[in-house]
């Protein structure tokens, strides 16, 4: 999977294309994750003796984990993770090209 707990993203496909948020829960099974403020639904309580008339909350539903990309911290827009940056990884446009090592001259 290419998203964690915890990671910034935006949603680029679906009734909630272009929110950001952060991602509270990665359910690995079914390819899915939940985000904070994103595809909200209603969920309708019983009565209990805490609120005798029940209620109405909404709550975060999944969504598939191919409509997030990570979000650039410098620019703000959504991008692809690159591998040779190492875990955090980083931007194209934004990060600086890994240090080569030089060889030593002798």
């Amino acid at each position: 999977m290419h998203v964690r707990k915890g990671d910034t993203v935006v949603v680029i496909a679906g009734n909630d294309k272009g929110k950001h948020g952060t991602i509270q829960t990665v359910l690995r099974e079914v390819n899915r994750v939940v985000v904070e403020g994103v595809n909200l639904r209603w969920k309708h309580k019983k009565p209990s003796q805490n609120s005798p008339k029940g209620e109405r909350v909404q709550r975060e539903c999944s969504i598939h984990a191919s409509n997030v990309m990570h979000i650039d911290p410098k620019t703000n827009k959504a991008l692809r993770r690159r591998p040779e940056h190492g875990k955090a990884g980083a931007a194209k446009k934004s990060a600086k090209a890994p240090k080569k090592k030089e060889a030593a001259a002798s």
